[in-house]
């Protein structure tokens, strides 16, 4: 039966490699979208771990608000207030306001680019510097809730930012949520530091909580997108999790896992969408070698006749046609798994053009031994129902 079925392949070549190529493309796409979802979730979890932060503080989900200054409605009031008032306790090192606004930024006051406007501290070991350093931890603007402090004017951005805009370190930026405010806010380049863009994706500037709030109109509400709360060495990170929660009950507070899924869960469309083309492909697999199978047995049902004549069995020339597809999906699985090695590259490069994130699929021999497995699995309920057909089916009878 083997050396029948390994004939077959030779004698129908292009038959043989349309077969072949349909397994692979099969297993091309689901090995592609499984390095994908895992490796965005891997990529989530590092992203989180390098936080360096234990909880989040959150007042319900950031929205979107086109035409408003920022174009982001951040859901935490009182954010500072909330910040103080939780470092307070004994069990937390620190905790930090952070803010995402859109904000226009040129070097001169008369073009201006559309950029991500983070309000964050740059000292500690969460960020990391290219060039240049941090500006002052303490923001002095906020001065007590007044906003009436002296601002830095000093602001750290990322590679991309500097690319775009033809700037560096000690350079002079123009920035503000409107371009009228822009033009009146001059800030010094301090450092050009990646951390805050690999964490949003997306060209940005980083300056003091307060000075984001103050270029783009959002002092009086003090609003945040998060609080983020970094406990003390040693400390009870779920206790300290139940006592913020029971002491803001109209806060949401979150480990780094929680978080994670929170956000994959505001995504259940987009993974949904790939888990259905994951279906879709092996679907399309199966249906492929079926037909290609069936076919195949029905345009050669007077040869098969003729075997039977002779004294064959139908279980025998079942096995004939179930080890010639199991052939076709081992070599498309080879195949396919050979494809996806180069392709994880090519998936990665659009990410990274696209988003700003690098390396976010990776491959696995787990994922490569399940991409393999899945060309065998095609290849047998392909193969399986032909085989069951033939063997049901009396090939003496196509014979006049």
């Amino acid at each position: 039966m083997v050396g029948i079925a390994v004939a077959q392949l030779r004698h129908e070549r292009m038959r043989t490699v349309i077969a072949v190529v349909g397994v692979a493309m099969a297993v091309l796409a689901a090995v592609l979208l499984a390095s994908v979802g895992i490796g965005v979730l891997e990529f989530g979890e590092q992203k989180f771990q390098q936080s360096g932060q234990d909880l989040w503080v959150t007042g319900g989900p950031i929205e979107l608000r086109p035409g408003t200054v920022g174009g982001f409605q951040n859901s935490l009031v009182n954010s500072h207030e909330v910040a103080a008032d939780i470092e307070a306790r004994d069990s937390v090192a620190t905790a930090v306001p952070m803010i995402f606004q859109t904000v226009y930024a040129g070097q001169n006051t008369s073009e201006f680019q559309t950029l991500v406007g983070v309000g964050s501290p740059t000292d500690g070991n969460l960020v990391t510097f290219r060039e240049g350093g941090a500006f002052p931890s303490t923001d002095r603007h906020y001065a007590n809730g007044t906003y009436d402090g002296p601002m830095s004017y000093e602001v750290v951005i990322d590679e991309r930012t500097a690319d775009l805009l033809n700037v560096g370190v000690n350079d002079t930026l123009h920035l503000g949520g409107t371009i009228a405010t822009a033009r009146e806010n001059e800030f010094t380049i301090v450092g050009i530091s990646p951390t805050y863009s690999q964490f949003v994706g997306a060209p940005t500037v980083v300056v003091p909580p307060s000075e984001l709030q103050e270029i783009t109109g959002t002092t009086a509400s003090d609003r945040a997108s998060f609080v983020l709360v970094r406990a003390t060495e040693g400390a009870n990170v779920t206790a300290l999790e139940a006592e913020l929660a029971d002491s803001y009950p109209q806060y949401t507070i979150r480990t780094n896992s929680e978080q994670l899924r929170a956000t994959l869960e505001d995504q259940a469309v987009v993974l949904l969408s790939g888990g259905s083309l994951f279906v879709l492909a092996v679907v399309a697999g199966v249906l492929l070698v079926l037909n290609l199978q069936l076919s195949f047995v029905l345009r050669h049902r007077e040869q098969f006749a003729a075997v039977a004549a002779i004294g064959t069995s139908r279980t025998s020339l079942a096995g004939i046609v179930l080890v010639y597809t199991l052939l076709v999906g081992t070599l498309g699985g080879l195949l396919g798994v050979g494809l996806a090695i180069p392709g994880i590259e090519v998936v990665n490069a659009v990410t990274a053009a696209i988003t700003g994130f690098e390396d976010v699929a990776g491959l696995s021999r787990r994922i490569l031994l399940g991409g393999f497995g899945l060309a065998v699995l095609v290849s047998l309920i392909g193969g399986l129902t032909a085989s069951l057909y033939l063997a049901r089916s009396n090939p003496l009878d196509s014979l006049d």
